[in-house]
């Protein structure tokens, strides 16, 4: 079996809400790196070191604890001070931090030495306010003025441009009160033989008026309401037991990394939804969070249900260049840093998405299939109109027949699918296609959207207009599968370019296709082969690009990597078409993989080096860890293997297990449909799956699918 292997990004993230802090490996932040601690948008401190008469620490080791908390060990150099020299690891020095709304930092040092050591603790700690956009990109750039005092023992650091305003108030908490000196806190220390001295630090946050204040770190975990709202979710979610500890333990995972990303969203009712990601996607956006929604249904139902609330109140109602926003579209992402404050950039919030809208109308549809919830749909039925009519008259905006995407901000992101980044969309040259571009993936997309609308239009009482929307999707079907089908290849193209040709490159991107349920079975057969072949099957999952394109790069962020999410959609359509053996290959790669990262904890993406008995994934450096859809897709493909389908409103759960042999047992409890929970047990016996009902509280029929 492979060996453990840790993420090598040499860094620690921890969060709580909002709030999250990068540091390096040995607790210090650099400035002129992507590190800091980070509230809203803005990094508050952008430099810390901490040391012992000028002497950098020797790190022993470090860890995060939990996802709000991280422990750093040290010992000492050869210290030359002024009472003498103290030897190398005479000294241990313990370092604990712990984000809740601010930070909470205590520091221990015991003295090892049989002699007692009078010695200064330095800690250097800066902050430069810049907005998490310019940190990313390394543009170290503020426009506003900075103010530092030290007053009553504490070390205030005040940014203010204009109307915008950020800070950090730095206090210690301990028996031995610093001094400021030199720009370092130094705290003058004498330790007799075995003794301990402690301090700690809190770290205040001062953010649009608000003061967020960090308790001890023996605080319970729900002592803010970031950490009640994780409890809850924690608590309500169906959790996962099996003989293979690996799946058991990436799973667990999963759910927490979900709820540890779950950050409030003002504006109408205050709503908890997934962040994208840490570090870089702190933020509310569109389309993470409703695929986060769509993958963890059977799972945490109530995600979804907030989600598509809440991204309704954002729903465009005017069209806006600069923002890409059209009425009925939702948004792709809010931030509440000084750029967006100062309208620098579109995202207050901006709409530069192609499938936001789309997944909107296809994540309340199967929330209603798990949940039942008729106010749900009332509620919604506004924005439901106001998104299908986007779809007509915007989205397909040179009228074709198909939805493409094309910025028309000077701001705006080039490529607005999935894959977003600047080079993602290649031809089979390996040269980037320029916009405008109708993918693949979202006119299935649509397809979907439109037939599950007509039936929510049914269950509404409207059958013309679900009869209209149901032709809407027959005429795309034959449409699509016309003009996207590449015979030679047995394959669907990444999409039409702005000249309406084919994209004839090789992607991942026409697997999702299997899941939206726009292929005619006749072609299945052909791309699921396709899928397979080892140009875009790499052992761990597959590729985003093949291999075979000259613009493949294995560790190119949408150039051939592998992506959690980007697989459990194409492993959930693979069960759809009944290709189970496929689905159970994908699931297999992807966990494996996981199992293999440090805390068994999924990153955004990983590299798509082909997988050898003795190799390992290798990381992608910047991926965010966590990321929504990363651990949503695990959750997903487990209840894509077990086959589980909700009617919650004629109150039924249909199942379809195959469990691969590698997966002999599972049970999952507190599965909720509708006002129902459910426990489950599957295992197999002489190479077949088994299942029965364990527990069952509410009226509900668990019966096999007939698909």
């Amino acid at each position: 079996m492979s060996a453990k292997v840790a993420v090598v990004t040499g860094q620690i993230t921890i969060n709580d809400g909002g709030s999250f802090l990068l540091t390096a490996a040995d607790g210090s932040i650099d400035d002129r790196r992507a590190q800091g601690l980070f509230v809203r948008d803005t990094r508050l401190i952008s430099y810390y070191e901490i040391s012992l008469d000028r002497q950098p620490l020797t790190p022993i080791t470090s860890s995060p604890i939990t996802h709000r908390v991280a422990r750093y060990e040290f010992t000492n150099p050869e210290l030359l001070t002024a009472k003498g020299t103290v030897p190398a690891k005479k000294l241990l020095i313990s370092v604990r931090r712990d984000i809740i709304g601010g930070m909470h930092e205590d520091i221990d040092i015991t003295n090892h030495h049989q002699e007692c050591v009078e010695l200064q603790l330095m800690l250097a700690i800066r902050s430069d306010f810049v907005d998490v956009f310019r940190v990313k990109a390394q543009q170290l750039v503020t426009e506003g003025r900075m103010e530092t005092t030290w007053n009553d023992n504490t070390l205030s650091n005040i940014y203010r441009n204009g109307s915008f305003t950020r800070g950090i108030r730095i206090q210690p908490d301990g028996e031995t009160p610093p001094r400021y000196s030199n720009g370092r806190l130094v705290f003058d220390l004498t330790l007799a033989p075995g003794e301990t001295w402690h301090t700690c630090i809190n770290f205040i946050a001062l953010v649009d008026g608000e003061e967020l204040v960090p308790k001890h770190t023996d605080a319970a975990i729900d002592a803010t309401p970031a950490g009640e709202e994780m409890e809850s979710f924690l608590g309500l979610a169906t959790h996962l037991h099996s003989s293979n500890r690996e799946v058991e333990r990436t799973y667990q995972q999963a759910l927490v990394d979900l709820a540890a990303l779950r950050i409030p969203v003002d504006g109408g009712t205050p709503v908890w939804i997934p962040a994208a990601g840490i570090p870089w996607f702190v933020a509310v956006f569109g389309r993470d969070p409703l695929i986060a929604s769509l993958q963890t249904m059977a799972v945490a139902p109530n995600l979804a249900q907030g989600t598509l609330l809440k991204l309704a109140e954002f729903q465009a109602t005017e069209k806006d260049d600069w923002r890409d926003a059209e009425p009925g579209k939702i948004l792709h992402e809010l931030r509440q840093g000084e750029l967006a404050h100062l309208q620098q950039i579109p995202n207050t919030p901006y709409y530069g998405a192609i499938d936001t809208t789309i997944l909107w109308i296809i994540t309340l549809s199967e929330t209603y299939r798990w949940t039942g919830d008729r106010s749900l749909l009332d509620d919604c039925h506004a924005p439901l109109e106001k998104a299908l009519t986007w779809i007509d008259r915007h989205g397909d905006f040179d009228g074709d027949g198909f939805v493409e995407y094309c910025s028309r901000s000077q701001d705006g992101i080039q490529n607005q699918g999935w894959k977003d980044s600047g080079d993602a969309i290649r031809d089979t040259d390996g040269n980037i296609v320029n916009a405008p571009i109708a993918l693949c993936e979202t006119q299935g997309q649509v397809y979907d959207a439109w037939r599950r609308a007509a039936d929510l239009y049914d269950v509404r009482g409207q059958p013309n207009r679900a009869q209209e929307l149901r032709q809407k999707a027959d005429d795309l079907y034959q449409r699509f599968n016309d003009r996207f089908w590449m015979e030679d290849e047995g394959f669907y193209c990444l999409g039409l370019d702005g000249n309406k040709q084919q994209i004839r490159s090789i992607t991942s991107n026409p697997g999702h296709l299997l899941w939206s349920g726009i292929v005619p079975p006749e072609r299945a057969k052909q791309l699921v082969q396709r899928l397979f072949q080892t140009d875009l099957w790499c052992g761990w999952g597959i590729r985003t690009l093949s291999a075979k394109n000259p613009a493949y790069d294995p560790i190119g962020y949408h150039t051939g990597s592998v992506w959690a999410h980007d697989n459990s959609f194409i492993a959930a359509g693979l069960k759809r078409y009944g290709y189970h053996a496929e689905a159970n290959r994908i699931t297999e790669g992807i966990f494996a993989a996981a199992s293999l990262f440090q805390n068994y904890q999924m990153p955004e993406l990983f590299g798509g080096i082909e997988r050898q008995p003795e190799n390992f994934p290798v990381p992608y450096s910047d991926a965010n860890i966590p990321q929504a859809w990363a651990a949503g897709a695990l959750l997903w493909l487990i209840s894509s293997l077990l086959g589980l389908e909700a009617d919650a409103a004629n109150r039924r759960l249909h199942v379809q297990p195959v469990l691969p042999d590698w997966l002999p047992d599972l049970q999952l409890t507190k599965v909720v449909v509708g006002e129902a929970t459910v426990d489950l047990r599957f295992w197999r016996e002489d190479e077949q799956t088994k299942w029965e009902v364990s527990h069952q509280h509410g009226e509900l029929t668990v019966c096999l699918s007939d698909r």
